[in-house]
């Protein structure tokens, strides 16, 4: 009989989280280049990154395991907030730019890339945001148009945070 899958959550993500997520960054270039990169310099440049961008972006993990077994970090993304300069006679908006999405290949489909998206969105619903735009690959758009994105030009997709959600949005991962 196999192991039962851990049970993962999603939560923001802060400093304590900072050698996951370069670990993280690690296996999705590894994934993307067929093999581990070496880079000595790597760790340090990926913290100086986080500490440059931590002002205007939110970083959500999922972590799967239970307080008895531990807890590992299997997926991220985050979301930069874009404010829109102020004009007369108008409040300035926000809108939020989805970014570097990634689930470790063995928790693919299982429901991470749903949790971790559902926590992107709540978050520009509350922050009121005017819409979240991504760019995403080939292989992820799918995923994206299954959760109310909708083509916005040059390999763009958007979602507007504030109207209803889209019929058949499920919660499966990126194809």
């Amino acid at each position: 009989m196999a192991d039962p899958v851990p049970p993962v959550s999603v939560r923001v993500a802060d400093d304590r989280d900072l050698p996951a997520l370069a670990r993280l960054r690690r296996e999705w270039t590894a994934e993307r280049t067929g093999g581990q990169v070496e880079d000595d310099h790597f760790d340090r440049s990926f913290a100086a990154w986080w500490r440059t961008e931590l002002p205007r972006r939110t970083f959500w993990v999922a972590e799967a395991g239970t307080d008895r077994s531990g807890y590992t970090v299997v997926g991220s993304l985050n979301v930069v907030e874009i404010g829109n300069m102020p004009r007369p006679g108008a409040r300035p908006g926000r809108w939020g730019y989805v970014g570097n999405a990634f689930v470790v290949a063995s928790y693919s489909d299982r429901g991470v890339a749903a949790a971790l998206l559902t926590a992107a969105v709540e978050h520009a619903r509350a922050r009121r945001y005017q819409r979240l735009v991504l760019r995403p690959t080939p292989s992820s758009t799918p995923f994206y148009l299954r959760h109310g994105f909708a083509p916005a030009g040059e390999g763009m997709l958007m979602l507007l945070p504030h109207a209803a959600p889209a019929e058949g949005a499920g919660p499966d991962g990126p194809s």
